[in-house]
């Protein structure tokens, strides 16, 4: 199974994630994982993802596009994959056709901008597992720590109220004609799409997606 998560940062797309991955047993592709990761390296693009990150752009699609595709050829997406903030663009898109992949389903979350601001201000992170939490949604067992390792969690700096500002209106700007590409797709036959409602509970959600993956 080959699926593809579309949404703004904060919609929910790494929490339900988890369901599908589990089901299906294939990776989930963050490109944001794998931004931190090349940010940790300190590697010529890892530098240059962490300039562009930390004033709110988005990475430009020919360095997106390289990380991705190195990442579909490993082994352990011979099977399927889940694909997490990508593509973005029209042009990642057909970068992911052009390498002969079929995507089985497309799913949207749409949550208000003003709920994104709310959701990501308090969330977060285990930076060794990549594990999401919430101050208020979704709260760790104990203040602070990883309910699994009892490690401490961090606030990302990409999560800060003034850059997600400007992610959300990039996002808007560009992912748009994306929506309607992908739309066109399966008005074709190609994939299938479902918008899915992101405002809702984590259950209800989750609820809905079993649906969708019978």
């Amino acid at each position: 199974m080959r699926i593809i998560f579309l949404g703004a940062p904060g919609t929910g797309k790494g929490t339900h994630s988890q369901l599908i991955i589990k089901k299906y047993n294939i990776p989930q592709i963050s490109t944001g994982e794998m931004f931190r990761r090349a940010i940790k390296l300190d590697s010529k693009l890892g530098r240059q993802v962490k300039q562009l990150l930390s004033i709110g752009q988005l990475v430009p699609d020919e360095l997106v596009i390289q990380l991705v595709n190195n990442r579909l050829i490993e082994d352990d997406c011979s099977e399927g994959f889940l694909l997490d903030g990508f593509p973005r663009t029209i042009a990642q898109a057909i970068s992911i056709k052009d390498m002969g992949i079929k995507i089985d389903k497309i799913l949207e979350f749409v949550v208000p901008d003003q709920l994104i601001i709310n959701r990501i201000t308090g969330r977060r992170i285990h930076e060794a597992s990549g594990r999401i939490y919430h101050s208020i949604f979704n709260p760790p067992k104990i203040t602070g720590q990883d309910d699994i390792t009892g490690e401490p969690l961090i606030i990302r700096e990409d999560d800060r109220i003034e850059t997600i500002h400007h992610r959300l209106i990039e996002y808007h700007h560009l992912t748009s004609p994306l929506i309607h590409y992908y739309q066109q797709e399966a008005c074709l036959g190609n994939t299938t799409y479902h918008k899915i409602n992101g405002a809702r509970t984590i259950s209800e959600i989750n609820n809905e997606l079993i649906k969708l993956f019978k």
